[in-house]
C-alpha cells in the first residue's frame, strides 16, 4: 500500500483506510468530491480546531455521516492505522515520521496528485517557484483565454481544483499554481511545467497554526523539482535561465527551455515581472499562440492582489501593497522596481531568512523604515543598522494603522510607500492577505 499507485482511480480508494490532515480548502474540496462520487466509507479528519468550528466553516459536511473529526496529534501510532494519508499543504510531517509510516505501508499523498489522476483533461500546465508563480499562472491563463481556449486556474493561488473538477471537459486547459508543500507529496507527470525562480524560503516554521517547513534548502529544491518528475522526453520544462547551472546538475528527462526577460508592454512594475511575463510568453509560444494575442493579453493584465499592487496616489505619494513578499529576496526585488525615494514597511514573523542582502539595499534606496513587531524584526533591525542606516529613521509599530500613519508623516510628494515585509505575517496579522487588506484599508482612509 505504501508505494505510489499511478493512475489511481476512485474505485482504488475503496481498498484504503483514509485520513486527511488539516481541513483547509484543498482537503475540503477533495472530501466533498469523494462523497459526491458515492465513496461511502469513513474518512477521518485530523485538525486542531474543534468539530463545531470546522462545521461552521464547512457546513455542507454536516450531511456526511461517514466523516469523523479527531484531534490532530500527528503521532505515528495514530497515522499508522491508515493506508492513505492526504496531507494539507500546511501540515508538517517530519522526515523520520515519513520513513516510519512508509515502512508500515502508509502512503502520504497530496490531494493535488489525485486531482491530476482524475482530471478529465490532461492539458495541464503546472507552475512553481519561490516567487512569481501566482502572477505567472494567472497570466498564462489570461493568454489562453484570449486565444479562445477554455481555461481553469487553480491550486496554491487559492482555488481548490476539486471544486471545479466536475465541470472540466477533455479539451479544456488547466493552469495550476503548485507550492513546494503540494509537490513534495506528488509524482507529477505534466506535459508543461514552469519554474519561475528559486531562493531560500520555508526553512523555519513561521505560522504557529500551520508550522510547515522544509528540513533543508536541498529538500526544498528537490520538492520544487517534483514538478518535472517525468520520463517523457516530449514534456516541456520551462525554467528561468538564472537556474541553468543548477538544472544541468539534475538528471531530468523533459525537454528544457530557458527564459530570460520580456520587453512586451505591461502594467506590471519591476524587472522580476519581466521574468514572470517571459515565462508565461514561453508557455504560450510553445502552444503556437499568435504573438499579437500574447502581446494584447500581457498589456491588459493587471496583476494579482498583494503582489506589488498599486493602491492609490495621495498628495503625490504612491502607495504599493506587496504583502505577498514574505522573504528578503522578494522585498529586494520590490525595492529595485522603483527609482524614487521609498518609505518601507517591513518585519514580522521569522522564517529563518538572511537579511544581510536586504539591509544593503535598504541603506541605498530607503529613506525611512517602519517595522512591524515580530520575531524576525529584531534581527532585521540589527542588520539594517549594521549596514549604516540611520536608526533615527527607523520606527517600530504594533498595528497597521500606526504604520500607515507614520508612513504618511515621513513621505512627501514624489515618494513611494512600499509595504513589502520580507517576513511572514503571523502575530499581528492572520496571514499575508489580512495584512495586505489592512494596509489598503488604512491607506484609503488617510
Amino acid at each position: 500500500m505504501g508505494k505510489y499507485e499511478k493512475n489511481m482511480k476512485l474505485k482504488d480508494l475503496k481498498k484504503h483506510t483514509i485520513v486527511c490532515i488539516g481541513l483547509g480548502a484543498e482537503i475540503a474540496g477533495l472530501i466533498d468530491y469523494l462523497y459526491a462520487k458515492k465513496l461511502n466509507k469513513k474518512i477521518v479528519v485530523l485538525d486542531n480546531k474543534n468539530k463545531t468550528d470546522l462545521l461552521s466553516r464547512y457546513p455542507k459536511f454536516k450531511k456526511y455521516k461517514n466523516i469523523v473529526f479527531q484531534k490532530d496529534t500527528r503521532s505515528f501510532n495514530e497515522l499508522k492505522k491508515f493506508s492513505l494519508i492526504f496531507k494539507s499543504p500546511g501540515a508538517h510531517i517530519d522526515l523520520a515520521l515519513r520513513k516510519k509510516l512508509s515502512h508500515e505501508g502508509s502512503l502520504i499523498i497530496s490531494p493535488m496528485q489525485l486531482f491530476l489522476e482524475l482530471s478529465p483533461s490532461k492539458n495541464i500546465i503546472g507552475v512553481t517557484g519561490t516567487k512569481g508563480k501566482g502572477t505567472t499562472s494567472a497570466l498564462i491563463a489570461e493568454i489562453l483565454k484570449k486565444a479562445k481556449k477554455k481555461v481553469w486556474l487553480g491550486g496554491n493561488i487559492g482555488i481548490a481544483p476539486f471544486d471545479f473538477i466536475k465541470k472540466i471537459k477533455k479539451s479544456d486547459w488547466l493552469v495550476l499554481e503548485l507550492s513546494s508543500f503540494q509537490l513534495e507529496d506528488m509524482n507529477a507527470q505534466l506535459p508543461i511545467s514552469v519554474l519561475t525562480n528559486f531562493s531560500p524560503e520555508h526553512l523555519k516554521p513561521a505560522d504557529p497554526n500551520n508550522p510547515n517547513h522544509h528540513p533543508s534548502l536541498k529538500h526544498y529544491w528537490q520538492a520544487k523539482l517534483q514538478i518535472v518528475k517525468t520520463k517523457n522526453k516530449n514534456h516541456l520544462f520551462i525554467v528561468n535561465e538564472k537556474l541553468k547551472d543548477d538544472i544541468k546538475k539534475e538528471n531530468l528527462q523533459a525537454k528544457i527551455i530557458y527564459f530570460k526577460t520580456s520587453n512586451l508592454a505591461t502594467r506590471l512594475p519591476g524587472e522580476h515581472n519581466k521574468e514572470n511575463i517571459a515565462a508565461a510568453v514561453t508557455v504560450a509560444k510553445s502552444l503556437k499562440i499568435k504573438d499579437k494575442i500574447i502581446a494584447k493579453a500581457v498589456k491588459n493584465f493587471k496583476g494579482l492582489e498583494h503582489r506589488l499592487e498599486k493602491v492609490t496616489i495621495k498628495k503625490g505619494v504612491e502607495y504599493y501593497n506587496d504583502s505577498f513578499s514574505t522573504i528578503p529576496e522578494s522585498t529586494i526585488t520590490a525595492i529595485k522596481a522603483f527609482n524614487k525615494p521609498i518609505i518601507l514597511l517591513a518585519g514580522g514573523a521569522d522564517k529563518g531568512s538572511d537579511f544581510s542582502g536586504l539591509a544593503k539595499i535598504v541603506k541605498q534606496k530607503v529613506k525611512a523604515l517602519i517595522l512591524f513587531k515580530g520575531l524576525a524584526t529584531p534581527r532585521l533591525k540589527r542588520e539594517i543598522i549594521k549596514s549604516g542606516f540611520n536608526p533615527k529613521n527607523i520606527f517600530e509599530v504594533d498595528n497597521m494603522k500606526k504604520a500607515v500613519t507614520q508612513s504618511q508623516r515621513q513621505a512627501k510628494s514624489g515618494d513611494i510607500v512600499l509595504m513589502s515585509p520580507a517576513a511572514a505575517s503571523f502575530g499581528i496579522f492572520k496571514n499575508y492577505k489580512d495584512r495586505g487588506k489592512q494596509f489598503k484599508q488604512s491607506v484609503l482612509l488617510l
